[in-house]
């Protein structure tokens, strides 16, 4: 009885990460529903075995990231199924825009800025495996270089090492498909 009340209180504390972070490592929206049934599935079964050597969140950000690893190799067993990155347009996706202050911008600028999280979006889906979950982990979770070290099983220089090219990749990504667009709109 103390393992299920003991679950349902750590699906309650950590239930929006859990959505949040499959949502960003894989990208897939429709999915995202069945992947975190199966990380909650498998705390479930390992709850019992936990022996608090590492914290829950810890333990949890590695379910997920095992997850999310599973589902990249169904996908890439599939080759059919195609990622497709969070639409502006798409309403059962979640709406960043709202998340950042801006004082009543127009139309122009707010097309602007949700082609390029799009652009982002799509971009970070494109990064190897080990790229996109050290730059979720850190940039979306905020997760310090030593428990994403722990999460993933990497020496911390390696974290630093995929979070530096990570960066580097995105960013030259995204200022790729965004400058033609300035030149022509000039």
């Amino acid at each position: 009885m103390q393992t299920h009340l003991q679950f349902e209180e750590i699906v309650r504390e950590h239930q929006s990460m859990v959505f949040r972070t499959l949502l960003r490592l894989t990208g897939d929206r429709e999915q995202v529903d069945d992947l975190a049934q199966e990380v909650f599935l498998r705390l479930y079964r390992a709850l019992d075995n936990f022996r608090g050597q590492a914290k829950i969140s810890t333990y949890l950000y590695r379910i997920v990231v095992n997850v999310a690893q599973d589902e990249w190799k169904r996908r890439r067993k599939e080759r059919a199924a195609r990622v497709m990155p969070f639409s502006a347009q798409d309403e059962t996706a979640p709406d960043y825009m709202e998340s950042f202050a801006h004082p009543d911008p127009d139309a122009e600028q707010q097309l602007l800025e949700q082609e390029f999280w799009q652009t982002v979006d799509c971009e970070l889906l494109a990064l190897g495996e080990s790229e996109r979950a050290v730059l979720v982990l850190y940039h979306q979770e905020e997760c310090s270089y030593e428990a994403i070290a722990e999460i993933l099983h990497l020496p911390i220089g390696t974290v630093r090492t995929h979070l530096h090219r990570g960066r580097q990749r995105l960013g030259e990504a995204v200022r790729t498909r965004i400058r033609p667009r300035e030149v022509v709109a000039r």
